[in-house]
């Protein structure tokens, strides 16, 4: 048997797959992802190991289909049998071992009796300080937080509600989109983060945004701010201000170049990951700054870089200390508090314009590495 036949009748069936579960679907989905899973093991089982590399990219998408479809088990076994395979080449193996951890870690979520979202968002940073299984913790714990704002940020949009300027999100965001983080395979670092299930369903509307929905949407997003912030973003958040701060936080994952140099975000079993890069971090930031033309000439401006002391969001303003000095700026109105929050004693780059007198005001903020 050929191998051709059931590879396209795969993507058929993962193509509708993906489309029931954009709808809510979510059942039909993991219906439709075992069939597209069962098929994708076909054309695995048919192919023959001269072609290694294609060999590994069926591995890697029926192991995915068989997860996706929420039967954990029927993963697990495809992926030790498929990584049995002499002519299997590396990138699958490693790919494999990354799904199995996955896997391994709804298994524990299952006997420790917490419900998770069907899937997980596996993160992993690259290059400069960062070694494999081991990175500053510093460096760690700032983007995990960025990752879970942007989360709930996500479902906020996708709840329709304003954009929330000040304060964490609410309770009710909370409890039904918390997301939780989780080991992943050491390579770099890595981790991954799955969203815990609502424990009380009857607390919350039925109109609310199935959680099965966010993670997808949370890497469509990000996908967009890093690879198309111009014209895909708004497509993708057609909301402006939703569109400003997730740029805003997004920039502040991707990394400077000083002390990693990649980060990749994909869901697991997706092949395809979103990755931010220094050149990422650059595109964005000229997206939220565009340039002046004569009509509207651009204001003298200037960066202040050194370590942020203080923020008010109610008083409007934030202090810097600049080589000893600290300084005063105001006019934070547009600035969202879970995005400057967690720079607050770290080294930040915030660029200023000129007001009355002495007065700086307020433009943009980076975090520094």
């Amino acid at each position: 048997m050929s191998s051709i036949e059931p590879h396209i009748e795969s993507e058929k069936l993962a193509g509708a797959a993906h489309e029931a579960a954009r709808l809510g679907q979510i059942e039909d989905a993991k219906s439709l992802f075992a069939q597209a899973a069962k098929a994708e093991a076909l054309a695995f089982a048919a192919l023959g190991d001269d072609k290694p590399r294609t060999l590994g990219i069926l591995a890697v998408s029926a192991g995915a289909l068989w997860y996706k479809s929420g039967e954990l088990e029927a993963a697990e076994q495809f992926a030790h049998e498929a990584s049995r395979r002499a002519a299997l080449p590396q990138f699958a193996r490693q790919e494999l071992r990354e799904l199995l951890q996955s896997i391994w870690n709804e298994q524990a979520q299952r006997e420790a009796g917490i419900s998770f979202v069907a899937g997980q968002v596996l993160v992993s940073v690259k290059g400069g300080e960062v070694v494999t299984g081991g990175a500053p913790l510093d460096l760690i714990l700032g983007k995990v937080q960025v990752v879970q704002n942007l989360f709930y940020r996500t479902a906020e949009y996708l709840s329709e509600l304003p954009l929330r300027l000040k304060g964490p999100a609410s309770k009710d965001i909370q409890d039904r989109y918390r997301p939780w983080l989780f080991q992943s395979v050491p390579g770099s670092y890595q981790f991954a983060v799955a969203v815990q299930k609502p424990l009380q369903h009857e607390l919350f509307p039925g109109d609310e945004i199935e959680p099965e929905f966010l993670t997808e949407k949370f890497l469509e997003i990000l996908r967009a701010c890093s690879e198309d912030p111009v014209e895909g973003l708004p497509q993708v958040v057609t909301n402006a201000e939703y569109r400003q701060t997730f740029l805003k936080m997004t920039r502040n994952l991707a990394p400077t170049g000083k002390s990693f140099s990649q980060m990749e975000i994909r869901g697991a079993g997706d092949r395809g990951p979103v990755v931010l890069s220094p050149v990422s971090r650059k595109t964005i930031s000229e997206t939220l700054r565009p340039p002046s033309s004569p009509t509207q000439p651009r204001e003298a401006e200037s960066i202040l870089k050194g370590n942020l002391r203080a923020v008010d969001l109610d008083k409007d303003w934030l202090e810097i200390s600049v080589d000893g000095v600290t300084r005063h700026v105001t006019g934070l109105s547009e600035a969202v508090d879970d995005l400057i929050g967690p720079m607050v004693n770290h080294d930040v780059s915030v660029r200023v314009k000129p007001g009355k007198g002495r007065q700086l005001l307020f433009v943009d903020i980076e975090q520094e590495e």
